[in-house]
């Protein structure tokens, strides 16, 4: 047998000779395509080839018995022929960052044939069909280590001769990769006198609820070793085996409190023990990493709500009133704001109406998105803030997770900037900075938890102080000075409106952040709603009402000054119409105004509509007599059948009208 094109083959003239076969049955076998030539005979010296592994199983075992070691001959073909140097591992252990290793050049190069060489192993086991070929049945490690043995030469790698270290060697490389076949010289983990599970177990000794320092980490973990403290599962209850952390020779391994510092400040296991010992928020914004964004380049794109407690304290209740903003997130701009004593549903509602007059009063669109918290907001989630109800898109924050929200850092830019430079007393007692850090004097009486307050207010000079500081904010230079060069954050807000924002709902706004009273409408024309008849826009609205019933709910916006502005009624969840307030006239006509009279024309115009409705809609009449039933006799049905038959026709002088009073037709 030899190789041709790295593939173990046999001449014919072997197989015939040999017994195999026979030239008539080759002949055959070789014409219906039963294995595969891999070159044909063409005379002298040159002779006809065959794919050992594409003979039937039958004759390959043949083959095997007449010319032993044929088997090992095609997994060594097999393996040349499979073998491809790996360039993942080329980039691994050339790189520094990689590797985390500067590796010699001809260290890494012995690495990437190691690794090149058991990736066609791995290769192999991964082939069923291939391997049951090749060694006549399942994966044999004993002929893989012998092949590859036999090919150390050939491949120049440095893999152990022995099956069970082969065998143990690639199954490390499957389960650590690249880094399992870096000799412990240069810090792998073979070199390492803890191993995973010793390793797991300090970790958890050392996120005990009292996180205990490393020192204790260490007593801990050598009582627990040389048996004088029990260690079990937290969550199963079974203990822990001190025979299970042994070195070789059977001793308990004790470590060092070097070995446990080093293995607890490891990064990878930092991030473990302080997921375990912080809290999700701390955990949160000092460890996990975060997301990376940029603003929209429109006003009005997206819309920022938080609520916050004002820094200073009140005089009466000793408490910060407590505040809820909206922000534009392309400008900064506070667009919105409200102010309760109390964190409640009113706070959330009055900031929505402060908001929406804004937008009214400017000519402004309606937000494209919303970002909102879970707290307040999440009662309106399947209603108001639903998204396609109001705001096309609508993104609930996730709880504790401050750092989502643009309105949090905006409340932080506000109090930094504008109320320090406004107020005493702003600031927080753990601040970092002398310039931001307040002092508090602490009262030492028998509850040990009084402070005095250098100063309280009133709760109309902290509501006046926050808006002016509002204010202030919104027309102070934008950050971005680089791009809005002397714009102010108003500037911004205004000059970059999104052009394709949505024209405010009022009826919607109306319904879910305005007032509501219930009331009727009258005499098929107008509601009463705080003392002033609204009319009906049309009589078509009478339409939408439910059978036998007038009581509607209106719902209204205000302004600043609490007058109505916008009215709207519903007959539970079907919006009926939007009510207009005409106004009254005086009846006196010599006091009679220019306004008195454009009411007459409106009102005249309301009930002018009214009556052509009716008129469109008029019933007509119909007559309803009797069925006679009586049956005729054979000789009376002619007779009716020649008195009906012809009607006679009036005179020429005759017409018929009809009568005032529609009772029906009379001739004249």
């Amino acid at each position: 047998m030899e190789y041709y094109g790295n593939r173990l083959c046999i001449s014919m003239r072997d197989l015939v000779d040999g017994g195999i076969m026979s030239e008539p049955n080759y002949k055959q076998l070789a014409s219906r395509g039963r294995f595969e030539v891999v070159r044909k005979g063409r005379g002298q010296g040159c002779y006809a080839l065959v794919a050992v592994d594409s003979l039937p199983q039958r004759y390959k075992d043949k083959v095997e018995e007449v010319y032993p070691g044929g088997a090992q001959a095609r997994l060594e073909g097999w393996i040349k022929s499979n073998y491809e140097v790996d360039p993942e591992a080329t980039v691994f252990f050339f790189s520094k960052e990689k590797c985390g290793i500067d590796l010699p050049r001809e260290t890494a190069r012995e690495y990437i044939t190691n690794a090149s060489v058991m990736n066609t192993c791995i290769r192999l086991y991964s082939r069923a069909a291939t391997a049951q070929k090749l060694f006549g049945g399942k994966y044999d490690w004993g002929k893989m280590t012998a092949a590859i043995e036999t090919l150390r030469k050939h491949f120049g790698h440095t893999l152990p001769a022995s099956t069970l270290r082969f065998r143990k060697k690639v199954n490390d490389y499957k389960t650590y990769g690249y880094a399992s076949l870096i000799s412990g010289k240069f810090g792998n983990q073979s070199a390492r006198k803890v191993d995973h599970k010793t390793e797991r177990l300090i970790l958890s000794i050392a996120i005990q609820p009292n996180k205990p320092w490393n020192t204790n980490v260490l007593e801990l973990y050598n009582s627990f070793v040389t048996g004088e403290l029990d260690v079990y599962d937290f969550s199963t209850g079974e203990l822990y085996n001190p025979e299970d952390f042994t070195d070789k020779s059977g001793e308990p391994m004790v470590l060092s409190e070097a070995t446990i510092t080093n293995y607890l400040n490891m990064p990878k296991n930092k991030i473990l023990i302080d997921k375990a010992t912080m809290s999700y928020t701390a955990f949160s914004h000092e460890i996990s990493p975060h997301m990376h964004r940029h603003h929209g380049e429109f006003s009005l794109s997206k819309v920022s709500f938080d609520d916050r407690d004002l820094p200073r304290k009140l005089k009466d209740t000793k408490q910060r009133p407590k505040a809820y903003y909206a922000y534009d997130v392309a400008s900064g701009c506070c667009i919105g704001y409200a102010y309760n004593r109390v964190k409640n549903v009113d706070l959330v509602v009055d900031m929505f109406r402060n908001m929406f007059r804004l937008l009214d009063r400017q000519g402004w669109g309606c937000p494209a998105e919303v970002e909102v918290e879970n707290h307040l907001m999440s009662q309106w989630r399947d209603s108001f803030l639903r998204a396609g109800v109001m705001f096309p898109f609508v993104r609930f924050c996730a709880p504790m997770n401050s750092k989502e929200k643009y309105a949090e850092s905006a409340n932080g830019v506000k109090k930094r900037t504008i109320e320090h430079s406004n107020h005493n007393g702003i600031g927080r007692f753990y601040a970092k900075r002398r310039q931001y850090r307040t002092e508090s004097i602490k009262v030492f009486d028998e509850f040990n938890n009084t402070y005095v307050e250098k100063e309280y207010y009133t709760w109309d000079e902290l509501i006046a102080d926050d808006m002016r500081d509002i204010y202030e904010y919104n027309h102070a230079l934008h950050p971005n000075q680089k791009k809005y060069k002397g714009m102010s954050r108003w500037d911004v807000l205004a000059a970059n409106i999104n052009p394709m924002l949505q024209p405010l709902d009022k009826a919607t706004i109306a319904r879910y952040v305005g007032e509501k009273v219930s009331t009727t409408i009258r005499r098929n024309s107008y509601c009463r709603v705080a003392g002033i008849d609204w009319w009906l826009s049309k009589t078509e609205a009478l339409e939408l009402l439910a059978p036998n019933d007038y009581k509607v709910d209106a719902y209204y916006l205000t302004d600043e000054e609490g007058k109505i502005t916008d009215m709207f009624i519903y007959q539970g969840d079907m919006y009926i119409d939007r009510l207009e307030n005409v106004g009254t006239y005086n009846t006196a006509t010599a006091e009679q105004t220019e306004e008195d009279e454009k009411v007459f024309v409106e009102q005249r115009k309301k009930i002018s509509h009214f009556n052509k409705y009716v008129d469109e809609h008029a019933i007509a009449r119909v007559g309803i007599t009797e069925r006679d039933t009586e049956p005729v006799e054979a000789g009376e049905v002619n007779v009716l059948a020649q008195e009906t038959a012809e009607p006679e026709m009036p005179a020429d002088n005759t017409t018929f009208v009809h009568n005032a009073d529609a009772r029906g037709r009379e001739a004249v």
